[in-house]
């Protein structure tokens, strides 16, 4: 039962100085510090209980996700949580559709990764209020419920919010059976862990040899730098993981359209299943020109990590410019907007194989693939789920992997708590950059 009302929000600077040892590096991502602005929620409920949820950045920058938090805030303190979940499509609008906070959006950038935070906090809150993980939160609400959390605005020329609720009073036939399955099997992943571009070839081989022995038959590779580097490196890697398992290739926004072209085609030997954000990731109709162009290779296309909101996949599945659709749990506007995108992708028949590279990014997903699976797609063909290794010792709950497989979380809430100690050692000091510290002052932070 949901109770409550909200007294505090409070957020911090939480940042991981990843950048050192080159995990998350990528062509334009070289120095990645994986970063979190970190909102708590309480209420006055006699539980106790606090929703905890967070947004990923790469260091530099979370300063300004936390001042639009602190922002966003006055909507939520002061308001029973009663009111909020009972009425979400109403709440979700009145935080981005604030009169003037919108205009540093609308929907997009700083201002919406800061909603995702704020609104995947309310929602770890619902969700242990009601004592379930958020997969099951979700799967066990009406079809009707579902979609009076969606805002629909903008995107009803592609999905009806009759639509919607079609898709979802079907998805519960077999859902019993499929949850059956996922607690059985897990959700397939495939890991990004092995090849982030500033490994050395040594790194390389001993992290795939080693992701080989545990079971992994799908592995990520950056690309985009350098292609004789790109063309030695798949090669590498090919051989390494031999010519039966998945190899999937992301440049992370490096090229231009017609140069991706010609790029990814100097690499289908090492014959990839996609090529993941080839060009600028707001370059909806260069994206479809891509995928027209090597279509006939047997390559598709995949992006989504920083596509702003559900207009944009709107468009990226009207105009086919997609084959894989990756969702992020805090670059949307977390569990409302994800749900619309989620459904969105069912009807135009795209596979959803969301991104998870960043700090909480799989303990957050893992609920929202569950979810895809078990309640809207009923499909696992070409599917599957992003996963790093990196930071998930700071989570209370951290995301378990099995035989390459994402176990299904079974404590309540949204898997977003961190552990207490974690963003002690790792907030950060406001105003400054790792690059700043003295060496001193980067002891303490760790």
């Amino acid at each position: 039962m949901v109770r409550g009302k909200i007294r505090s929000l409070s957020v911090r600077d939480v940042r991981f100085p990843t950048s050192r040892e080159q995990h998350g590096s990528d062509a334009m991502h070289t120095d990645p510090d994986y970063s979190a602005a970190y909102v708590i929620i309480e209420t006055d409920a006699a539980d106790g209980l606090k929703g905890h949820g967070l947004t990923f950045t790469l260091g530099k920058g979370t300063e300004v996700v936390v001042c639009a938090v602190d922002a966003l805030s006055a909507h939520l303190v002061g308001r029973d949580l009663k009111d909020i979940v009972s009425n979400f499509r109403d709440f979700y609008r009145q935080l981005t559709s604030d009169g003037q906070l919108r205009w540093i959006g609308p929907e997009k950038g700083a201002i919406h990764l800061a909603t995702a935070a704020v609104l995947n906090a309310v929602w770890d809150l619902w969700a242990k209020q009601e004592g379930k993980p958020l997969w099951k939160l979700l799967a066990d609400m009406d079809p009707k419920q579902l979609v009076s959390c969606i805002d629909f605005r903008y995107i009803t020329d592609a999905l009806t919010e009759d639509e919607a609720y079609e898709i979802l009073k079907n998805g519960k036939l077999g859902q019993k059976e499929r949850e059956e399955q996922m607690l059985k099997q897990g959700y397939p992943a495939y890991t990004t862990s092995c090849a982030w571009l500033g490994y050395t070839d040594q790194q390389l081989t001993e992290l795939c040899t080693k992701a080989l022995k545990e079971g992994w038959t799908r592995f990520k590779v950056k690309v985009g730098a350098d292609l004789p580097d790109d063309i030695r490196r798949c090669k590498l890697i090919r051989e390494l993981i031999g010519p039966n398992n998945l190899m999937m290739l992301d440049a992370n926004q490096r090229w231009d359209v017609q140069e991706a072209i010609e790029w990814v085609t100097k690499l289908v030997a090492f014959q990839p299943l996609w090529i993941e954000e080839p060009t600028s990731p707001d370059d909806i109709l260069g994206h479809a020109t891509i995928s027209r162009a090597l279509a006939p290779l047997g390559i598709g296309v995949a992006t989504g990590e920083q596509c702003h909101n559900r207009v944009m996949f709107k468009q990226f599945l009207q105009a086919k410019a997609l084959q894989y659709l990756q969702i992020d749990s805090c670059r949307l506007g977390s569990v409302n907007e994800n749900l619309s995108v989620m459904l969105m992708a069912k009807k135009f028949q795209i596979p959803v194989c969301p991104h998870a590279g960043g700090v909480g990014l799989c303990e957050l997903v893992q609920h929202l693939i569950l979810f895809d699976y078990i309640c809207v797609s009923g499909s696992l063909e070409n599917r599957m789920c992003e996963y790093v290794d990196h930071l998930h010792e700071h989570f209370k709950h951290p995301v378990v992997i099995k035989n390459a497989a994402y176990a299904v979380p079974q404590e309540p809430g949204y898997s977003t708590e961190m552990k207490e100690e974690s963003v002690q050692q790792y907030q950060f000091p406001s105003g400054q950059v790792w690059k700043e510290l003295t060496s001193e002052e980067q002891a303490k932070l760790e």
